[in-house]
């Protein structure tokens, strides 16, 4: 009877074991998945933030107004310089 129960323990254990490894490995894959579709929605989140940022500041309410310059004026160039004395 000792052998056929350290048999049976052996077979728990390893059963048990088998089961350690595959909620290992699916834990791994499950995490791995995750990081990638963060990262992806991450990307997604940046390049539409950007896109928005964009919009608004080209042809948005933050776009800046056009207006006329005012022309140049013209000095003349032969006026004479004002330097006030002590």
């Amino acid at each position: 009877m000792a052998k056929q129960d350290r048999t049976r323990a052996e077979r728990e254990r390893a059963r048990v074991y088998a089961g350690r490894l595959q909620f290992h490995s699916a834990q791994q894959r499950r995490r791995r998945r995750d990081n990638v579709i963060a990262s992806l929605v991450g990307a997604v989140l940046i390049v539409v933030i950007s896109a928005g940022q964009y919009s608004y500041h080209v042809g948005g309410p933050g776009a800046p107004e056009a207006s006329a310059s005012p022309a140049p004026s013209a000095t003349v160039p032969g006026a004479p310089i004002l330097i006030p004395t002590p």
